[in-house]
């Protein structure tokens, strides 16, 4: 004999995971506002940290198009507090990016879109800073960095947030 179609509907659901919904529109809403003021405010921190010109860093200042090399310049410096602080200033940098990408940007709430948009993001940044900027050059570490980082903040709150935000798509 079968049993109910609210216990068949039940055990399906089981089968294929809870359906999660969204925030009540008036939350989705403050929250993609909350999310675009600040990206906006990281759009200007980031514009000031990487886009600021460095005359005094003009004879340092090198290209790097080599994966790997300017953090093995970072670690071998002696004083290992300098390697920490370019390391996990430029994995910070990236983290916003994880966090407010699936908040903003339903279509690229995915691990690889975001990784793949910030990727894009921070590669024109440091075309910029390289063209553009006395004291500062293109570093492909930099971008990997950069990268990673929005992989942590994507990881830590990115992909819940997105989620929280934004229904999924139910497919037939």
């Amino acid at each position: 004999m079968r049993g109910s179609g609210a216990a068949d509907e039940k055990g399906a659901a089981g089968k294929a995971g809870t359906e999660r919904r969204p925030l009540p529109l008036p939350l989705r809403l403050l929250a993609m506002a909350v999310a675009f003021a600040a990206m906006v405010a990281f759009a200007v921190v980031l514009a000031d940290l990487t886009l600021d010109p460095s005359p005094a860093s003009v004879s340092i200042a090198h290209t790097n198009l080599h994966p790997g090399a300017t953090l093995k310049l970072y670690l071998d410096q002696p004083a290992f507090r300098d390697a920490v602080k370019q390391i996990g200033g430029n994995v910070l940098l990236g983290v916003p990016f994880g966090i407010l990408v699936p908040v903003l940007a339903p279509g690229a709430r995915g691990v690889l879109r975001v990784l793949l948009l910030t990727a894009i993001v921070m590669l024109l940044v440091e075309l910029a800073q390289g063209a553009l900027v006395t004291g500062r050059a293109f570093d492909v570490d930099d971008v990997i960095l950069n990268t990673t980082g929005a992989l942590v903040g994507w990881l830590l709150l990115g992909r819940r947030l997105g989620r929280a935000v934004h229904a999924r798509k139910r497919k037939a």
